[in-house]
């Protein structure tokens, strides 16, 4: 098959006998050329299949107006509407995206970062994914001054900026609600503690019951993906327990639904017998029955303040440090899960 030769902006000059320059600058939608030149030029050039050269553009600028982002799972609400809150921004501000997702694997996210940096993004946002322990596969950033921006998963690094919201005063108050409904022995589920998120939920949890006396017991912290399977293989784990625990604080809602169903399904009466508390405002947690009580964490919020802080290093209106972390805000929504007392608010 014989390759078309590509259409320039010199043959819709010729074609309607105008200057390259009027050509360029309507192709740009640049008011300057009135409304009805700018449709016509349009429209032949589409009738043509005119292609912009970005290419030679992004060599002349050296910005390829591509901003890359790297998620630990696609399936995810609470990732779905970060991405969400990214691509309002960058589409607004005339970037695409590439995304890529790490399958909660260091090494898919390495190769992950290797393809973002090939590609020549002008900037990275990045959630890290639970098993990664070095993040020196980010510096190739750092030395070509690219900006990196880690959210909800962050690491502490010189050159780069954290977006997160207070984890562990979310997992205090999580714990201090179960035990203000009379809880004792609360059950916290959570990942791997490798990550910021988790480390930090674990800490609020332990810190809630030191704060009113109740003991902290190693068994009662169950580890795994957070899954919706997981959270029902955490439910066996709960049932043989010997006395059984009255509290359940699961770091997010998946997991949190599919323990509670299993747990509802053996007989125990939710709240009643045992109280539940989710992690990150999911659909899911409002169709559940009980309704779950969770934390909501802002990530359309997050995915905006994000894309924002990105654009405007790019655009040299702010500066990125290590000091300049950003927390936003989360709060607890009490729904029919853990409600126990009847003055409950």
């Amino acid at each position: 098959m014989i390759k078309r030769k590509e259409v320039t902006i010199y043959d819709l000059a010729n074609k309607l006998n105008i200057s390259v320059a009027t050509v360029s600058r309507a192709l740009k939608d640049n008011t300057v050329v009135n409304k009805k030149t700018r449709k016509k030029i349009a429209n032949l050039a589409e009738e043509m299949g005119y292609r912009s050269n970005h290419f030679a553009r992004n060599l002349r600028t050296q910005r390829t107006e591509t901003i890359g982002v790297i998620v630990p799972r696609l399936n995810s609400y609470f990732m779905s509407t970060v991405i969400a809150g990214i691509e309002s921004i960058a589409n607004k501000e005339g970037y695409n995206l590439i995304i890529s997702q790490s399958s909660e694997s260091a090494v898919k996210e390495m190769a992950s970062a290797k393809t973002m940096f090939n590609s020549r993004v002008d900037g990275l946002l990045v959630s890290l994914s639970y098993d990664t322990d070095d993040i020196s596969h980010f510096d190739q950033f750092s030395r070509k001054n690219i900006p990196v921006i880690f959210f909800d998963r962050g690491e502490e690094h010189q050159d780069f900026t954290n977006i997160i919201i207070d984890n562990r005063k979310s997992g205090y108050e999580a714990t201090r609600h179960l035990i203000e409904q009379g809880c004792k022995r609360i059950v916290h589920i959570t990942a791997t503690p490798k990550r910021n998120v988790y480390i930090e939920r674990l800490a609020g949890y332990k810190q809630a019951l030191a704060d009113n006396n109740i003991e902290f017991r190693e068994e009662y912290v169950i580890i795994n993906n957070l899954s919706q399977d997981a959270g029902v293989e955490a439910s066996k784990l709960i049932l043989a327990m010997d006395p059984l625990p009255d509290g359940i604080f699961v770091a997010n809602d998946n997991a949190a639904v599919g323990c509670m169903v299993a747990i509802k399904s053996a007989g125990i009466r939710i709240p009643e017998d045992m109280a539940f508390v989710g992690f990150n405002n999911d659909p899911v947690s409002t169709v559940v029955e009980p309704n779950l009580t969770t934390i909501n964490y802002p990530g359309y919020e997050m995915g905006e303040v994000a894309a924002k802080n990105l654009i405007n290093h790019l655009n040299g209106s702010s500066l990125i440090h290590s000091t300049n972390t950003i927390v936003l805000r989360s709060e607890l929504i009490i729904r029919s899960s853990s409600k126990r007392l009847p003055d409950a608010s």
